[in-house]
């Protein structure tokens, strides 16, 4: 968790850092992230006249959900710490779609057209976007046998035959597929827009202000790396982790996650700013053909092609 928590941010400034470099910018310092977040913490916080409750303890719920997801997924280790049986890897999607369901209740409160118009954006794709991951998630627990995604990771490291598997391909496709969604990264602005006709993640937090928006953007980077790291260490490629609790072995494995999770961030990023943007109602066939994928990487498995 500490992990995920301190190296969120660093993932996020390096991605922007490049991104900037590519688009012939100077750009922010790897560090800029923290920077940021502490400068937020230090200021004061605001909220709109008419605002409930949900508005102020929404942003610390939503950190929380975030949080819990690597206590339940291999983060550093190849083995279940001892909080992972509280929960499966159906039980972290949930989490990660409460925490998004938390920000956009928050942005609903405010009484401000831009942030309910984000929040309502976010849950009218996230509905067509959640079957998604369950439907890779229910494919994870058909080939293993189990919903565990410490026992998938195993499976996939078991062979090299295991991540060509055509059912394993589709699936980690899928998801690829609805990280590039759930990260604001394509297909109808850019993760830092504001313009009206596309933004989503940008206006939930607008008028949030202080530690509370600290919260909500440095849960928006964990959220990032949680997804990078379900992709990384249980779909595509979970090598390593640490097989024992030594400190060097582990340190060794936080290193390799944020290594992967950072050249994965760069490919993300290359995606992002390679692609033409979409229009907003084309958000609908793309999260669809997400979902066609997982749909095949289902019926791939049952009908014997694994």
């Amino acid at each position: 968790m500490l992990t995920i928590a301190i190296g969120a941010p660093a993932i996020s400034g390096f991605i922007a850092t490049i991104e900037a470099k590519l688009q012939g910018r100077r750009g922010p310092r790897i560090l800029q992230p923290y920077f940021d977040l502490s400068k937020m913490f230090r200021k004061e916080s605001l909220a709109p006249s008419g605002a409930g409750p949900i508005f102020l303890i929404a942003p610390i719920l939503s950190l929380a959900c975030y949080l819990t997801v690597p206590m339940l997924i291999p983060v550093l280790t190849t083995y279940p710490l001892p909080l992972a049986d509280m929960g499966d890897i159906l039980g972290g999607g949930f989490l990660l779609a409460f925490g998004s369901f938390l920000a956009s209740a928050a942005a609903a409160e405010t009484g401000d057209p831009y942030a309910q118009l984000g929040a309502s954006r976010a849950k009218s794709f996230g509905a067509i976007t959640e079957p998604v991951l369950l439907m890779v998630f229910f494919t994870v627990a058909a080939i293993t046998a189990t919903d565990s995604p410490f026992a998938l990771a195993a499976t996939v490291r078991s062979g090299p035959e295991q991540i060509v598997r055509p059912a394993h391909l589709l699936a980690t496709f899928a998801l690829f597929m609805a990280i590039l969604f759930e990260t604001a990264r394509i297909p109808i602005e850019t993760h830092t827009g504001t313009i009206e006709l596309g933004m989503i993640e940008t206006a939930r937090s607008f008028e949030h202000s202080g530690p509370y928006l600290a919260l909500l953007h440095w849960g928006s980077m964990i959220k990032q790396l949680v997804l990078f790291t379900i992709l990384l260490n249980i779909f595509a490629a979970p090598w390593g982790l640490s097989a024992g609790t030594a400190p060097l072995p582990v340190i060794g494995a936080a290193c390799a996650l944020l290594t992967k999770a950072a050249v994965l961030g760069v490919l993300i990023m290359c995606i992002d700013n390679s692609f033409a943007k979409l229009r907003l109602f084309k958000i609908t066939e793309f999260v669809a053909a997400a979902f066609l994928l997982s749909v095949f990487a289902v019926c791939t498995l049952f009908l014997g092609g694994s």
